[in-house]
């Protein structure tokens, strides 16, 4: 009964995603709960994909100790603790074009760390029946558009989560946002920001295996190009106890990206940006939410998108915490960050949620925090940082 009750919202929910990619094609060619905002750090792309540092970002940059012909060179590679930038100002992702070729974006790893939690007392509902994640359809620009992949640099290694395009609202039609994880961009309590941060929507596009990456051409690997970070906000309590049970109902993240090559912004190059429900509705009377994103960790490969829907329960994870959205979803690490959409009564398809945290040791479930007040002033922050 229940699996016949909830196909029809499923279907709804999956049709309205789809419909709202854009007609055109990629491109043939590479194209409390309080914030705490990052400062611009990147150059401003010209339409050559050149990345030159104006000299008020250089300024910065030698403020909070970053050379940029250094950093280009190597620096970035150094996670000393002591000068591991982390707090909210002192963000910095400065351009290295080239940085993230094909063969580097399939090395990275998921976060795995990231996706271990044990589930509170009160405030918790049963643990949902797996659902088996979905393939979805290709081509991606024009079955879930919005989505795509975040690679970063950790001291781990290459990294790589899942991001949405959401909408600006002082910039309609032309958003450069885009919502993720804040363990996405930010340590939390144990480092600080991470490095290289750029969001690639519709990655892998025609949706090729491993192998038949290898030999892809770039615009099969990354259709609309990439974006990179010029701008991250996170919530207070992330970069204070990130990584802790009392810090992922606030494990959410806005980041401000710029095409590194052209100039049109991330909206009107793809077509499409999602609003964000803010309304934090109670599990119970969010009804059915799909997950979308990437999966990494094994049994999946990290150049499949999949999706997962469900109706969400409750999930607290620890004493006086706020409750977590949770679903069935097989996804693994590499889906952290990708978005949550329901559909609301008046049939728009919105982000509710990013995927934040799985259980330990299985594949069954996935929690994401609630979008209240936290975190539209982190959207608002950001909007209004880049407003014109």
């Amino acid at each position: 009964m229940r699996s016949i009750r909830l196909l029809p919202a499923a279907l709804g929910l999956a049709t309205a995603l789809a419909l709202t990619a854009t007609a055109c094609g990629p491109s043939e060619t590479p194209a409390s709960d309080k914030p705490s905002a990052g400062a611009s750090s990147s150059a401003p792309a010209s339409d050559d994909g050149g990345a030159d540092l104006s000299k008020d970002l250089a300024d910065k940059l030698k403020k909070h100790g970053v050379d940029l012909d250094k950093w280009k060179d190597g620096e970035w590679k150094n996670w000393d603790t002591d000068t591991w930038l982390r707090e909210a100002e002192d963000f910095v992702n400065p351009v290295i074009d080239g940085l993230w070729d094909p063969a580097r974006m399939q090395s990275a790893k998921s976060p795995d760390q990231t996706i271990t939690a044990q589930a509170g007392g009160g405030g918790t509902d049963p643990t949902p029946r797996p659902v088996k994640a979905q393939r979805e359809k290709t081509p991606y620009h024009r079955n879930a558009a919005p989505v795509g992949k975040i690679f970063f640099d950790a001291p781990q290694g290459h990294m790589v989560c899942s991001g949405t395009i959401v909408k600006d609202p002082r910039r309609p039609g032309k958003s450069n946002l885009v919502w993720t994880a804040g363990h996405c961009v930010h340590a939390g309590g144990k480092g600080g920001w991470y490095r290289n941060i750029t969001f690639v929507p519709a990655f892998n596009d025609l949706g090729k295996s491993p192998a038949a990456l290898n030999n892809a051409q770039p615009h099969e690997v990354y259709p609309y190009g990439q974006y990179w970070a010029d701008w991250a906000v996170t919530s207070g309590e992330w970069i204070k106890s990130g990584g802790t049970n009392q810090a992922w109902p606030y494990d959410y993240a806005v980041l401000h990206v710029q095409p590194q090559r052209g100039g049109k912004s991330l909206e009107e190059t793809v077509g499409v940006a999602l609003p964000v429900d803010f309304s934090a509705p109670a599990p119970a009377q969010s009804g059915t939410v799909g997950a979308w994103g990437y999966p990494q960790a094994p049994p999946y490969n990290g150049v499949i998108m999949h999706k997962c829907l469900d109706r969400a329960t409750r999930l607290t994870t620890a004493p006086a915490t706020p409750t977590m959205y949770r679903i069935g979803c097989t996804m693994t690490g590499g889906s952290s960050g990708g978005g949550w959409f329901r559909v609301l009564p008046n049939g728009t398809t919105a982000l509710v949620s990013n995927t934040s945290i799985g259980p330990a040791g299985s594949n069954g479930w996935l929690a994401g925090p609630q979008l209240g007040r936290g975190a539209k002033a982190a959207h608002e922050m950001v909007s209004k940082k880049f407003a014109r």
